[in-house]
Parts: structure tokens; C-alpha cells; sequence
């Protein structure tokens, strides 16, 4: 077989880039959200979420990057899948192939920006602003998956962090 030469190989395949992305919900019916810091879509609103780190799986990124970007601290184990984006121009940056998971918190968890958020905050799943790239169709899918989800499918935290804990009100 022939070896190909650079040009060919640039046109034979298509460079891709691995994210994951988290929808994180509360009982209250909202959505943590961050506003970007950085372009592509600077200023506007998306999924906290990044880039999977060489040995790293996607379920690992996604706890890690939403820890980083909200202040809020997840257990991989804790995120439920709820699939994968792929569609070519989901992101004008080139190919990015997302897996997006979906966690519930506990009523009353705080988010404080970091890393490359400008802000992040709560907001209710009815009254979403306009989100950057395709993350008004992952939040859409989360919706319909959190309804299936029962009350042991919960991420049960205390404040401080630690697990366990009370179910909110409402849940048995």
C-alpha cells in the first residue's frame, strides 16, 4: 500500500476533537449553565463542559470540567450518559464529537464560575436564554431523560460535599 503524502493525508481524514458535556439539573426544575469566556460564542450561554484529556474517559472530563467551571463536584459514577453529538458544524472550530451527561443535585447547590467561565448560574429549564452551539438539543434530550430517571438515580450530596444526605422534598 501506498504511504500517503501529507496533503492527502490532511484531505483523507478529518481531524476530530472528543468533549464531554454535563447537563446538571435540580429538583427546581433549573439548569446550571455557564456564560463563555472565549470564542467561539464568547458571552453567550452553554453547558458547562471541554475537551477529554489524553487518558482520561469522556465520564471523567465531564465530572472534572464541570468542577472547574461551576465549583460544583461531582462522582463520575454519578453521571448518567444520555449520548452523543457528532453532526459535522456542530462547532465552528472544526469536528468536536461530544458525550453529554446528565446529573441531579441536590435543592440548594451553589455554582461559582471558574476556570473559563465568565459566570455561571442556575436557570429554570422554561426560561432558558439562547445557548451556544447545539446545547439547546442536548439540554432538549436531558429533559425527556430526566424524567425518567427515579429518585435512586439522584446525586445525593450534602452541602459540604460529602455524600448522602437527605431526599429533597417531594421524593420518595
Amino acid at each position: 500500500m501506498a504511504q500517503l503524502c501529507k496533503t492527502e493525508y490532511q484531505e483523507t481524514f478529518e481531524a476530530l476533537r472528543y468533549t464531554a458535556d454535563v447537563i446538571a439539573v435540580n429538583p427546581d426544575g433549573e439548569v446550571l449553565l455557564i456564560e463563555r469566556g472565549w470564542a467561539p460564542y464568547e458571552g453567550m450561554w452553554a453547558l458547562p463542559g471541554g475537551h477529554v484529556d489524553p487518558g482520561e474517559t469522556s465520564r471523567l472530563a465531564a465530572a472534572r470540567e464541570l468542577g472547574e467551571e461551576t465549583g460544583v463536584h461531582v462522582a463520575p459514577e454519578d453521571l448518567r450518559q444520555i449520548g452523543v453529538w457528532d453532526e459535522a458544524g456542530r462547532d465552528p472550530r472544526g469536528r468536536y464529537i461530544t458525550v453529554a451527561y446528565l446529573v441531579v443535585v441536590p435543592e440548594g447547590t451553589q455554582a461559582v464560575a471558574g476556570d473559563d467561565a465568565r459566570t455561571a448560574r442556575w436557570w429554570p429549564l422554561g426560561a432558558l436564554p439562547q445557548l451556544a452551539f447545539d446545547h439547546a438539543d442536548i439540554v432538549g434530550m436531558a429533559t425527556n431523560y430526566a424524567g425518567d430517571l427515579s429518585s435512586t438515580d439522584m446525586l445525593m450530596v450534602d452541602l459540604d460535599g460529602g455524600r448522602g444526605g437527605p431526599l429533597p422534598d417531594g421524593i420518595v
